[in-house]
């Protein structure tokens, strides 16, 4: 398979999402609307806080799915001069309207709720209200987890906030079912108290996602799956020793551009070189839909015994400090009577730049002939 047949395997995938999250979310606003629809005349008939909000908050999950559509034909729009890396962080946007929805709501139906019980009203019930009421909750279990699955499935936040938005629908529903049935039976009403209580879940639901939608908007390390199948993709090259410095960069779902260091011989021509370069970026493309945008080079020394013998030395002194977790792209010239290498710094350490002046000491009191060159590297993946 070559390129051009790659990047278009890529855009039909592309298409075939978009069309299941909008497929889904269609199905979310039908059922949402319906329920909303049943719920609204049984509470105002029945005088029910409780059910009357749970309209409403169906009405707002319909209004999510709709997001969730717009946001994801936004963002499947072509890259162009502005946005060369495309749209898909729209989709990040729109499940961060969701919460930002989800957290209106729930504050919302707490100030009904604290109203009601401090002006309590007596609510109506009849049987069919409860089959109503007890059915959504059925429907809403459904609904929650198919698209809670079905986001998951395509990596959209927007529908897995959706899905579990519903999910704390079909809890309100089973609470507000349950307030019935006891009143019912003992004439005690809870609905305001629950009412109460069942927005304070949903406001923690909706900081949560939010939190979630920031973070990843705010640039998060990448899947850690990931990075260490792109490695041995990348190490599974003749000649290539190692894979180092990855690091992935997110512009949406599913969407990563990134680069890499690898260690090759330093007997590589220039033209050698470049062929493993195209060869390594086709490879990581077609197998993990990552796009390559630099290949960085590493040479390594493969004609000196004594060479070697200093860089076992030099990796035991490096690794010896605990706060190291890493040491690549080692390389000594004899005749600038140079030595450089690559070091990775963890961020547990108390201060990083403190940590890499004692290797650069350490290395230096040991091979006091040579000028050291050690960058200190930041573990992304």
């Amino acid at each position: 398979m070559n390129k051009t047949q790659i990047i278009e395997a890529a855009s039909s995938e592309n298409v075939s999402r978009e069309k299941t999250i909008v497929r889904t979310s269609i199905i979310g606003i039908a059922a949402n609307v319906m329920l909303a629809g049943f719920k609204a005349v049984i509470g105002l008939m029945s005088g029910s806080i409780a059910i009357t909000l749970d309209a409403v908050n169906n009405i707002s999950d319909a209004g999510s799915s709709l997001i969730t559509i717009i946001g994801t034909k936004l963002a499947g729009r072509e890259p162009d001069k502005k946005h060369p890396f495309g749209y898909g962080r729209i989709e990040y946007l729109s499940a961060m309207l969701i919460a930002m929805i989800v957290l209106y709501a729930g504050a919302a139906s707490f100030t009904e709720s604290v109203k009601k019980i401090i002006d309590p009203q007596t609510p109506e019930y009849s049987v069919v209200s409860l089959v109503i009421v007890g059915v959504a909750v059925f429907v809403k279990i459904f609904l929650g987890r198919y698209v809670k699955g079905v986001g998951k499935k395509v990596n959209s936040d927007s529908l897995i906030n959706s899905g579990e938005d519903a999910v704390l629908d079909s809890v309100i529903s089973a609470s507000t079912f349950a307030a019935a049935v006891i009143f019912m039976l003992t004439e005690l009403s809870l609905e305001a108290w629950l009412g109460a209580v069942i927005s304070l879940i949903i406001i923690k639901s909706g900081f949560e996602m939010l939190r979630g939608t920031v973070s990843q908007i705010l640039g998060e390390r990448g899947d850690p799956d990931l990075a260490k199948s792109i490695k041995h993709t990348v190490t599974e090259f003749d000649d290539v020793q190692g894979a180092y410095d990855l690091v992935l960069n997110n512009y949406g779902p599913d969407a990563w551009n990134g680069s890499v260091h690898i260690e090759v011989p330093d007997t590589y021509s220039a033209d050698r070189l470049d062929r493993l370069i195209r060869e390594i970026q086709m490879a990581v493309y077609s197998k993990h839909n990552v796009i390559l945008t630099a290949v960085g080079v590493y040479s390594v020394n493969t004609k000196d015994e004594e060479i070697k013998a200093i860089e076992s030395r030099v990796r035991e002194i490096v690794l010896s400090n605990k706060y190291v977790l890493q040491m690549h792209g080692f390389y000594l010239t004899k005749d600038t009577k140079e030595i450089r290498f690559d070091a990775v710094v963890s961020f547990d350490s108390p201060d990083r730049r403190a940590t890499h002046r004692e290797l650069i000491a350490a290395v230096s009191q040991a091979f006091p002939d040579y000028q050291i060159q050690i960058a200190m590297d930041i573990d992304f993946s």
